[in-house]
């Protein structure tokens, strides 16, 4: 849950998932100038939204046998409440830098 809320806590991957919920399966290139990201943090990103489930890709060969990796939004759906945030910072490993800090 917490590489989840991570991963969509950043602005560039909401609309990266907005992209691709709307126009479905694209390659990085043509998703790169849809969403007005250079290929390199494109990919950056990408990585982030995999690692937390969101986004899957396949490798695909064009017909002048150029590797395109494709990427589609995962099926997801997730209930944010205050029980599933006591739960998920269960798993937290960060130990308070100030102990006294009461915020």
């Amino acid at each position: 849950m917490l590489t989840v809320l991570g991963a969509l806590a950043n602005v560039h991957r909401l609309r990266i998932i907005a992209a691709l919920q709307v126009a479905g399966r694209n390659y990085v290139s043509q998703l790169a100038r849809d969403v007005g990201l250079s290929r390199p943090l494109l990919h950056l990103h990408l990585r982030k939204l995999q690692e937390a489930g969101l986004v899957r890709s396949q490798l695909e060969l064009s017909t002048n046998s150029k590797a395109l990796n494709y990427f589609e939004v995962t099926e997801f759906l997730y209930e944010l409440s205050p029980l599933t945030i006591a739960q998920a910072v269960k798993s937290l490993t960060v130990k308070n830098s100030n102990p006294g800090d009461s915020e």
